[in-house]
């Protein structure tokens, strides 16, 4: 095991100090074949396929199953993927605003670069997943299971982890802005190399989480408020 917690690889591990590591996943895309329809179908099955530059807006496609597939710089403005599956894919630059993924699985994925705004991941479940970069406004993950995912070097603003639960999941020079965790579940979540740690709702629902000294002296009003307790000089 590695000095450091968070650089750890092993699964359980347990002691002072010592925080269990998200796996990553380690996406390995075999030659895919260009996207050459329209749209997309309800409940159907993409393998090895390449979407580059396509606009999905306001496609329809609940139930389809993306596996070993790279979406690149798409439109994803209202597009429905209720139920989808996204298994060892990739998804670059994707864009858009109310992109409903509600009861979506996401399995071994990368996001990178995104910039969404109101997607909706309620009821989602991700595992193995790496958010690196990009912006995504007012994420929608109420009721959602994570387990082994990375938020790294992106801004979240105003996500909703309420009724959550979170295991091994990292925060890695992320922003977190107005963040609710209101009845989330925490288990070996590392906060300590936030950029910005703002908790709108749910400070008290922290416990699992670790975070650095600094962070509680910024989050001690919000302890103290919690529990009753007036600060004044």
């Amino acid at each position: 095991m590695g000095p450091m917690a968070r650089n750890s690889r092993n699964d359980g591990a347990s002691g002072k100090g010592v925080v269990a590591a998200a796996r990553r996943p380690e996406v390995r895309l075999p030659p895919l074949v260009p996207y050459d329809g329209e749209g997309l179908e309800p409940d159907g099955d993409y393998d090895g396929v390449r979407f580059e530059g396509i606009d999905l807006a306001d496609a329809s496609g609940p139930g389809a199953r993306f596996m070993d597939c790279a979406l690149e710089k798409c439109g994803l403005d209202r597009t429905e993927l209720v139920r989808a599956r996204f298994i060892d894919s990739v998804l670059t630059g994707v864009r858009g605003v109310g992109t409903d993924l509600a009861g979506a699985s996401l399995r071994d994925v990368e996001v990178v670069d995104a910039r969404l705004g109101g997607v909706q991941l309620h009821g989602a479940v991700l595992e193995r997943v790496h958010v690196r970069g990009g912006k995504i406004d007012y994420l929608n993950l109420r009721k959602a299971r994570l387990t082994d995912v990375v938020f790294e070097g992106c801004v979240l603003s105003e996500p909703d982890f309420g009724d959550a639960q979170l295991v091994r999941v990292e925060f890695r020079d992320c922003v977190l802005k107005r963040a609710d965790f209101s009845s989330a579940r925490m288990d070996a979540v590392d906060l300590r190399t936030a950029a910005e740690l703002d908790i709108a709702r749910g400070v008290e629902r922290l416990a699992g989480a670790v975070i650095s000294p600094l962070q509680l002296m910024e989050l001690a009003p919000a302890f103290a408020a919690q529990i009753g307790v007036r600060v004044e000089a």
